[in-house]
C-alpha cells in the first residue's frame, strides 16, 4: 500500500491543500503502515497528514507511532482530539505512553480520560514498573462454563468488538475466579447445543500481575500462545497479555542486552530521538572505565620495559597477541550471555561451560599458534627483520597465543556466570570489558613466556 503514494507526492498534496484527496489516498490503509509514513516525513508534514486522518482511524495509527513522536503529536493537538485519541487506545498501549511522560503531563492527560478509561489506566499505571500488570488489557471475553457455544458465540459477537483478541476465550465462575481458557475454534466446530463444561478440560497457564514481564516472555516462548490471561493474587481474572506486547518487550530487552554488550549504557529513547549530549553522557561511562583499565595495559608493558628494551622484536607481536585474547574472549561472552538468555545454561552449568572452553580455547590457540609460528618462518625464509633467533620468537609467539586465546575463551565464558552470581545482568560483560581484561593478562602470558624460552639468546 505505501508504494501508492511516494513523498514527494504527499508533499505537492498538503502544499496545494488537496486535503480530500489526500485523505481519500489514505483511508484504505493498514494503520502500522500509515504510522511508518508519517514517521518518514519531514516534522512539519507529520501533524498535518495525521489530522487529516478518519477521527476512527487516530487512535489505531497513534498507537503505533515512535514515542517521542507521539509527544510531539500531543502537543500539537487540541484537548478535544487528544482526549479522543486517548480514549480510544487500548489499555496497555496508554500506559506506555504515560509511564514516559513526566508526572504532571500524565496527570493532565489522565483528567481527559472518560471516568472508567482513568479507572482503568490508574490500575496499570498502579503496578511496577516492568511488571505483567503493565502489559496487561482489560478488555476480553470472559464467558461461564453453563453457558452454551450458542451463548458464547452471541455473547461475542455482542462485546468482542472492543477485544484486543479473540483467539482464547476465558472461562470464569460466579466470583470471577479463572477455571480454564479455550480456543476459540473449539466454540467455531463445536455443536450449537454443547456447553462450555462439556469443553473444559480445566487446565491452563496464567501469569500474575506483579510478575516481572520477563515472566511473560518465556511462558509466551513456552507454550507458542498468542494471549495468556493475568490474574490476581487470589487467582481472579483481571486482565490479558497479548503476544504484540510481549514481542515489545523482547525487542526492548534485546536493544538493552546489545547496548550493554557493547560497552554503552542503555539509551532510552530511538538513536535520532536521543540528543547528543544524551548520546555522550551514555557513551563516556564505559569509555572511561575502559580507559582506566587499558592504562594497566601500559604499566604492565613498563614491567617488562628491561625485555623490550633488549628484544625490540617482541613489541611487534604486542597487537597480534592481546587481539587475538580480546576478539576470543568476545566470542566466548557472546556465545554464553545468548545461551543465558535462551536458557540454554544456567548458573549450575558453569563447571560444565568450563571445561568446554578450555578444550576449546586450546583447540583455537593451537591453530592461531601455528599460524603465527609459520608466518614468522615464511617471512625469516626472506628477510632477516627476526634475526638469528628466529626460530624461538616463533615458538614464543605460538606458545603465547595458546596461552593468551585459552584465557579469553575461560574469561569471556565465566564473567557472564559470575555477574549472574553477584545479580547483576550477564550482558554487563560487554566485550569491550573482556577485551580489556585479556588485554593486560596477555601481555603478561606473552612477556613471561618470552622470558623462559628466549632466556641466555636475547634476553
Amino acid at each position: 500500500m505505501i508504494g501508492k503514494l511516494i513523498l514527494p507526492e504527499i508533499s505537492e498534496l498538503i502544499k496545494n491543500n488537496q486535503f480530500a484527496v489526500l485523505r481519500d489516498s489514505l483511508g484504505d490503509w493498514h494503520p502500522s503502515d500509515l504510522a511508518e509514513l508519517i514517521e518518514d516525513l519531514p516534522p512539519i508534514e507529520q501533524s498535518v497528514v495525521f489530522r487529516i486522518l478518519p477521527p476512527g482511524m487516530l487512535a489505531d495509527v497513534f498507537e503505533y507511532l515512535d514515542l517521542e513522536l507521539q509527544k510531539e503529536l500531543l502537543r500539537s493537538l487540541g484537548r478535544g482530539e487528544v482526549a479522543s485519541i486517548l480514549n480510544g487506545m487500548s489499555p496497555d498501549d496508554r500506559t506506555a505512553l504515560l509511564e514516559e511522560l513526566p508526572g504532571p503531563t500524565t496527570k493532565q492527560l489522565l483528567s481527559l480520560l472518560s471516568a472508567e478509561e482513568r479507572s482503568v489506566a490508574l490500575t496499570l499505571l498502579g503496578y511496577p514498573r516492568d511488571s505483567v500488570g503493565r502489559l496487561m488489557t482489560p478488555d476480553y471475553i470472559a464467558v461461564r462454563e453453563e453457558w452454551t457455544v450458542r451463548e458464547v458465540m452471541d455473547f461475542i459477537r455482542s462485546n468482542g468488538k472492543d477485544t484486543e483478541s479473540l483467539s482464547i476465550i476465558f472461562v470464569v465462575d460466579e466470583r470471577g475466579l479463572l477455571i480454564d481458557d479455550i480456543r476459540i475454534n473449539e466454540f467455531l466446530l463445536s455443536p450449537p447445543e454443547r456447553t462450555v463444561a462439556e469443553i473444559m478440560d480445566r487446565t491452563f497457564i496464567s501469569l500474575t500481575a506483579t510478575e516481572d514481564e520477563q515472566m511473560a516472555v518465556e511462558l509466551f516462548e513456552k507454550y507458542d500462545r498468542v494471549a495468556l490471561p493475568v490474574v490476581d493474587s487470589g487467582g481472579y481474572l483481571i486482565g490479558i497479555v497479548t503476544v504484540d506486547d510481549v514481542l515489545d518487550v523482547v525487542e526492548q530487552e534485546h536493544t538493552e542486552d546489545i547496548h550493554r554488550f557493547g560497552g554503552v549504557e542503555v539509551l532510552g529513547y530511538p538513536y535520532r530521538s536521543t540528543s547528543l549530549w544524551e548520546m555522550i553522557r551514555h557513551r563516556i561511562g564505559w569509555l572511561v572505565l575502559l580507559f582506566f583499565g587499558e592504562m594497566l595495559t601500559a604499566s604492565a608493558m613498563g614491567f617488562f620495559e628491561r625485555e623490550i628494551a633488549r628484544a625490540v622484536v617482541l613489541a611487534l607481536f604486542v597487537p597480534l597477541i592481546i587481539s587475538s585474547g580480546g576478539n576470543t574472549g568476545s566470542q566466548a561472552a557472546t556465545i554464553i550471555i545468548r545461551a543465558m538468555s535462551l536458557g540454554e545454561v544456567t548458573l549450575r552449568d558453569w563447571w560444565f561451560v568450563m571445561r568446554r572452553e578450555l578444550v576449546s580455547g586450546l583447540v583455537l590457540g593451537s591453530v592461531l599458534g601455528m599460524i603465527g609460528f609459520m608466518r614468522i618462518s615464511l617471512w625469516s625464509m626472506f628477510t632477516d627483520l627476526y634475526g638469528p633467533h628466529w626460530l624461538l620468537i616463533a615458538v614464543s609467539v605460538a606458545f603465547s597465543l595458546m596461552g593468551v586465546v585459552m584465557l579469553g575463551t575461560i574469561t569471556g565464558s565465566m564473567l557472564p556466570f559470575l555477574l549472574r552470581r553477584l545479580g547483576f545482568d550477564p550482558a554487563s560483560s560487554s566485550a569491550p570489558l573482556v577485551a580489556t581484561v585479556v588485554d593486560v593478562t596477555g601481555l603478561v602470558i606473552y612477556f613471561t613466556i618470552s622470558a623462559v624460552i628466549l632466556r641466555g639468546t636475547l634476553l
